[in-house]
């Protein structure tokens, strides 16, 4: 695995004792990238590696501090007084741990975050797109990338030490669960880190409790009238490899954007759950088209006699997140323990749709 040591720069070097006008006026020049890439969130609140990543890591060296990553080993020279921050479900654990953040990408975001919104916070670019003179005047100690951000590794590593800590699919959970320690090492916050992380992880056992037993569930992706399957393995796949939820369609490709569906398709599947996530929600674009024909009442009963159970995900999370940092994780985590406990207790469609929709509008 590559160690890569950081050497700072002398534009860096003069930014650092620069006045605290000079961080205004780079972001005053730099404008064009400044401004949000995608509408404002929607009202409701509360991605990806394409291979598995490396565990992250951060054993002591000295004086020093040493993470393995997605891409190698970065070493710190000290606790980093300055954060920086391109990928939503870092900034997700982040926030988790109370770790101060001194730049995020402008994007939409879910409202337990919304307070990243605000023109006090500085805006570092987009989530494809970072502005190198913005980040360069902030003077982080260490940026984060991951997901979408994580091409942009090797551009942001000439700024400050730069870490990639995106989400393992193969191990969504225990992906979580390493950054959140990680960086609860790298800013003292081990305690709190440990606290969430238990909390996460027994969250999901019980989850995988109720799920065993709750049917068999089927995950798809709305954009206008188009309405897309995910399986096991696949991006969303969250719901049967982490959740344990049996799946409808076991034999869908992993790979790519899904494989097209058809309401009727999706009442032959004979799902007992169906998890929506809409993509035009989640870039701020008006609900999707196909949203209509995905409630309990137009998908009716299933072969079986039984209701479809219709929970929405949150979209922002889900598409935008990659399923969420620490608390994303738990949030998505209790409206599906939530959703299941309504429709055992009711034993029908609309407590489960109820209580989606109670998630969606907190």
């Amino acid at each position: 695995m590559q160690s890569i040591p950081f050497t700072m720069s002398a534009a860096t070097r003069a930014l650092r004792r620069a006045p605290a006008g000079a961080l205004a006026a780079a972001c005053v020049a730099s404008s064009a990238f400044c401004c949000v890439a995608i509408a404002a969130a929607p009202s409701a609140p509360p991605a990806p590696a394409a291979s598995a990543a490396p565990v992250a890591t951060l054993p002591a060296t000295g004086t020093t501090l040493s993470i393995a990553h997605a891409k190698g080993t970065t070493t710190l020279p000290a606790q980093p007084a300055k954060v920086v921050t391109m990928d939503l479900a870092a900034l997700d654990t982040l926030d988790a741990l109370g770790v101060p953040v001194a730049g995020v990408p402008a994007t939409t975001l879910p409202p337990h975050l919304a307070r990243y919104r605000s023109d006090s916070v500085v805006k570092v670019g987009t989530l494809f797109e970072p502005n190198p003179a913005v980040i360069e005047a902030i003077a982080p100690g260490l940026i984060v990338v991951g997901g979408r951000s994580a091409k942009q590794y090797e551009a942001l590593s000439r700024l400050a030490p730069t870490v990639d800590l995106s989400i393992d699919r193969a191990d969504r959970i225990g992906s979580i669960a390493r950054h959140a320690e990680s960086l609860g090492r790298v800013f003292g916050r081990q305690q709190p880190a440990a606290t969430a992380v238990q909390a996460l992880r027994a969250g999901v056992e019980t989850l995988k409790q109720k799920a065993a037993t709750a049917g068999t569930a089927l995950v798809v992706l709305t954009a206008g009238e188009n309405i897309s399957a995910q399986g096991p393995g696949s991006r969303f796949g969250t719901v049967h490899d982490a959740f344990g939820f049996q799946a409808a369609l076991p034999d869908l490709n992993p790979e790519g954007r899904g494989t097209k569906l058809t309401v009727q398709q999706i009442r032959d599947a004979n799902p007992d759950w169906l998890f929506v996530i809409d993509r035009d929600a989640a870039v701020g674009k008006p609900p999707s088209a196909a949203l209509a024909s995905l409630d309990g009442g137009a998908l009716g009963r299933n072969a079986a006699g039984k209701p479809v159970r219709v929970v929405r995900l949150d979209p922002i999370l889900w598409y935008l997140m990659d399923g969420g940092g620490l608390r994303g994780m738990q949030l998505t985590v209790r409206q599906l323990s939530d959703a299941i406990g309504s429709a055992t207790a009711q034993g029908s469609a609309a407590p489960a749709i109820a209580a989606s929709e109670r998630f969606l509008q907190r």
